[in-house]
C-alpha cells in the first residue's frame, strides 16, 4: 500500500495568518484550519475548524492565494498514518518535519474540532 500523506499550509493575507492542516484520505485532503503554527503546537490542545476538502494537488502547492490576497507556504509536510476514523474522533500517526507521533482530532461541535498530540 502506498504511504498517505499530510501538509500543512501557512496562508498569510492582509487578515491574518492560519494554517491549513491537510490529511490524505480516499483521494481528497481533509483539510482543517489552525490559528496555532505547527511548532506552536507541542502537547497543547489547539482549535481546528473543519473547512472544505482540497483536491491532492494541494500536497505540494505554493504561491499565491486564489483569490491573489495573499501566499501559501508549506510549513511542515510527511506521511500519515490512520489509526481511528469516526464521525466525531480521528486518530492518527503524523511523521512529518514539524509534527511527529501520535495525534487526534476530536469533534467539539460541528464544524469545531480539537487538535492535540497523544500522549
Amino acid at each position: 500500500m502506498a504511504d498517505l500523506h499530510f501538509v500543512i499550509q501557512e496562508h498569510t493575507t492582509p487578515s491574518g495568518v492560519h494554517w491549513d492542516l491537510m490529511l490524505e484520505h480516499d483521494e481528497a485532503l481533509w483539510t482543517w484550519r489552525l490559528e496555532t503554527p505547527p511548532e506552536q503546537i507541542g502537547n497543547a490542545s489547539v482549535a481546528a475548524e473543519r473547512i472544505f476538502d482540497h483536491a491532492m494537488r494541494f500536497l505540494s502547492y505554493e504561491g499565491p492565494v486564489q483569490n491573489g490576497t495573499g501566499r501559501v507556504q508549506i510549513t511542515d509536510q510527511g506521511t500519515l498514518q490512520w489509526h481511528t476514523v469516526t464521525p466525531s474522533k480521528i486518530t492518527c500517526q503524523l511523521d512529518g518535519r514539524v509534527l511527529n507521533g501520535p495525534y487526534s482530532l476530536t469533534l467539539t461541535k460541528k464544524p469545531f474540532w480539537e487538535f492535540k498530540r497523544e500522549v
